[in-house]
Parts: C-alpha cells; sequence; structure tokens
C-alpha cells in the first residue's frame, strides 16, 4: 500500500428503507465520488484510494458489510437490493448526480444502479468488475435448490472466531484474489467485533448463501447497453481482468475506456496512486 493517510474521513450514516447505512466520508471539491466495495469488504476499501483523489468520496458499506445494518432476520438477501440501497444513500446524501466508482461486487452493482438511473450517473468507474455475475438459464432450479439448502444449514454454523486481531488479519489476506498485510488490516478495522471468546466478522453470514438466482448474460447484456454514462474499466493484470474475462462484456458500454494496470485483484487498495492517477484523468 503506496500511501501515507493524511486525509480524515468523516463518519455517516443514512437511511436505507428503513435500515441504518453506514459510510466513510472524505471530503474534497468537485462533484462527489459514490464508491461502492467488494463482497466481504467495506467502505475502508476506498481509504487509500482517497489519498490521491481531490473529489469529495462518499464510501458505503453496504447492508450487512461493515458498520450497516443487516437485513431482518428471516429475510433472504438478494444482490438487487443492494442498487436501491444505493439510490436511498444518494437521496439521503442530497446527491442529483455523482461519479460512481465500484470495485469487484460493488462495480456490478454500480453497472446496474447506473443502467437502471442513468440520470443520477455523471461518470461510472469499474474497477475489477463489469457487470454482474451471471448464470446459465438450464442451471437456475439448480441454483435455487443450492440457496435454500445453504439457508437452512446455516443455524448449525459459526463465524470464525480468533483470539487475536492478528490472526484475523492473517485469515484476510488469503481471501479471494489475495490481500497485502496492511490493506487486511485496513478492512479488519471496519470489519472485525471483539467478543468474549475473541474477535470475529461482523459482516451477516448470510452473505456467503448462494444467490437464489443469477441473471443470465442476456440480461446483463441489456443493463450494460443501457448505461449512458463515459466508463472507465480498471483492471488488474494478476487481478480478475488480467485474463480477459470481462473482455467481450467490454462491447457493450458505449462510452468505454479500459486502462490495464499491474496488480491484483484489489489493486486499488495495494496501488492506489496509479488507479487514482488513471480515475482523476477520466473524470476532469
Amino acid at each position: 500500500m503506496d500511501t501515507v493517510m493524511s486525509r480524515v474521513a468523516e463518519e455517516k450514516t443514512f437511511d436505507g428503507w428503513g435500515l441504518t447505512l453506514a459510510a466513510r466520508y472524505w471530503p474534497g471539491e468537485g462533484m462527489p465520488v459514490v464508491a461502492l466495495h467488494g463482497w466481504l469488504d467495506n467502505a475502508n476499501s476506498f481509504a487509500p484510494l482517497a489519498q490521491h483523489v481531490s473529489n469529495p468520496v462518499l464510501a458505503m458499506d453496504f447492508v450487512g458489510h461493515g458498520l450497516s445494518a443487516h437485513r431482518p432476520d428471516g429475510a433472504a438477501t438478494h444482490f438487487l437490493d443492494h442498487v436501491r440501497d444505493v439510490l436511498a444513500l444518494l437521496d439521503g446524501a442530497g446527491l442529483e448526480k455523482c461519479i460512481l466508482l465500484g470495485h469487484s461486487m460493488g462495480a456490478g452493482i454500480a453497472s446496474l444502479f447506473a443502467a437502471t438511473f442513468p440520470e443520477r450517473v455523471e461518470k461510472l468507474v469499474l474497477v475489477e468488475g463489469i457487470g454482474p455475475m451471471s448464470g446459465e438459464p438450464g442451471e437456475s432450479p439448480q441454483q435455487l435448490r443450492r440457496s435454500i439448502d445453504e439457508t437452512l444449514a446455516l443455524a448449525g454454523k459459526q463465524k470464525p472466531c480468533y483470539q487475536a486481531f492478528d490472526d484475523a488479519v492473517t485469515a484476510r489476506t488469503r481471501g479471494f484474489g489475495g490481500l497485502s498485510e496492511a490493506c487486511s488490516a485496513l478492512l479488519c478495522e471496519r470489519g472485525l467485533v471483539q467478543t468474549e471468546q475473541g474477535w470475529t466478522w461482523r459482516s451477516d453470514a448470510r452473505l456467503r448463501i448462494a444467490s437464489a438466482s443469477r441473471m443470465t448474460e442476456s440480461q446483463v447484456e441489456a443493463f450494460l447497453r443501457a448505461i449512458k454514462a463515459p466508463t472507465l474499466l480498471v483492471v488488474g493484470e494478476q487481478g480478475m481482468g488480467g485474463n480477459g474475462m470481462f473482455d467481450h462484456r467490454t462491447h457493450w458500454i458505449a462510452s468505454l475506456q479500459v486502462v490495464r494496470l499491474p496488480g491484483r485483484h484489489h489493486l486499488h487498495m495495494e496501488s492506489p496512486q496509479p488507479v487514482a492517477n488513471s480515475i482523476n484523468k477520466f473524470i476532469a
């Protein structure tokens, strides 16, 4: 992580359909950047990047992540619900328009939001993701069954518990895409809670349950083709985008620039300066 934290963030809360949405806000000048983190990450995902972007940055914790509330007990969690939570955040913050930034899962949600509410997005920045995951139509019955089975099995499972904070940090470095110790610690600061038994994750356990359904690739295409905002896609050469897995989708966004940079899946955390340089040039 190539930055020294000097730009101080403010804690914010907003109402999201009766649930508390937590966020971190770094003041600045220009149109606000609303930042959406990846799966099982939190608003601290954008703390390194915020040091190199002069615009205001408002990074939310998705429901079930970080300091935001969890869905009610017994309620199902759906990927698409995050889209309306982003709308609630913008309305609560009084933002008619924003520069929307998303990483990984957040990039998928940002893509859907920009397509659904094009009038609210001035520019769109996607890091290591373009649109949500898709599935084959013929797999839908098995997908639903898997989701329900995992929901039923959840009551018998316990979250991992660590005796020391550093043990949890080390475990987080082994998560999807790999992560440096410094960046892992940053996510753990907001993602852990201390109990009598030790340190455990704040995140809603239901986030690990398989989705009840997934869009087809044709549905994803329809959303990406509906995006009106100029769009920047930043991919890491050693990340998800480095192997070309997003390439076929890049043709579906009318105004798209693609930047490939050295780095892993969390390159916006581990190498924030080059990522910020690309973003600053794009939004200038």
